[in-house]
């Protein structure tokens, strides 16, 4: 999850919302009831301006043609800059679905001579992030210094307690591991913590000055 890249994009000042693209359940320890309610308390440690889901269903999310044009419906609503999405490889069969349903929506978003509602729109960039089930480590294409950010990161997602936390191993813990990958890509940087994100396209700098 890249929530302290969220965080630090708030502290700039920018527009940030999350769209889930399903409830996440029937989780072992969870409900859609104790879901929405961990979802709004995670939402405010955040601080969005916005927050929705889709509704597509959790364990069967399919890249269709019917959830394209629902999400890009969305995209030509909520009109981003910038898309975060899943890297596109991962154990998670939803996590890969859901990462070539943004490429595809993305570009549906933009068309014109189409039943889609509002205006076309087409967001500059997708941003990947990567996810916990498999353990790979994929060269990013650049690495967020999050270190004002990880503390609150980290309470956000522990808000989250029927995923995260309910029927884990206490030691090391799902939020231990977390916060241990924040570190080590700290450490690749040289500050204490660290958000790496992928780009298929080039990253450009207005200047050396803007290196960590």
């Amino acid at each position: 999850r890249t929530w302290s890249t969220l965080l630090a994009l708030k502290a700039q000042n920018f527009r940030v919302g999350v769209l889930d693209l399903t409830d996440g359940e029937p989780t072992p320890h969870g409900s859609p009831e104790i879901r929405q309610r961990e979802t709004a308390a995670a939402s405010a440690v955040l601080g969005l301006d916005w927050r929705g889901n889709l509704g597509l269903p959790n364990r069967a999310l399919v890249a269709d043609l019917d959830a394209r044009r629902q999400l890009a419906a969305m995209i030509r609503q909520l009109r981003p800059r910038e898309l975060l999405a899943h890297y596109w490889e991962d154990a998670h069969p939803d996590h890969v679905a859901a990462s070539a349903l943004v490429d595809a929506a993305r570009f549906w978003a933009k068309l014109t001579k189409t039943d889609l509602p509002g205006q076309p729109h087409y967001p500059e960039r997708i941003v990947y992030f990567f996810s916990m089930h498999l353990r790979l480590h994929v060269k990013p294409s650049f690495v967020i210094d999050v270190s004002a950010h990880q503390e609150k990161k980290m309470q956000a997602l522990a808000c989250y307690h029927s995923q995260f936390i309910a029927g884990r191993p206490s030691s090391p813990s799902f939020l231990d591991d977390v916060n241990d990958r924040g570190r080590y890509w700290g450490w690749t940087i040289g500050t204490r913590y660290g958000e790496p994100l992928l780009c298929r396209e080039e990253v450009g700098l207005r200047g050396l000055q803007d290196l960590v």
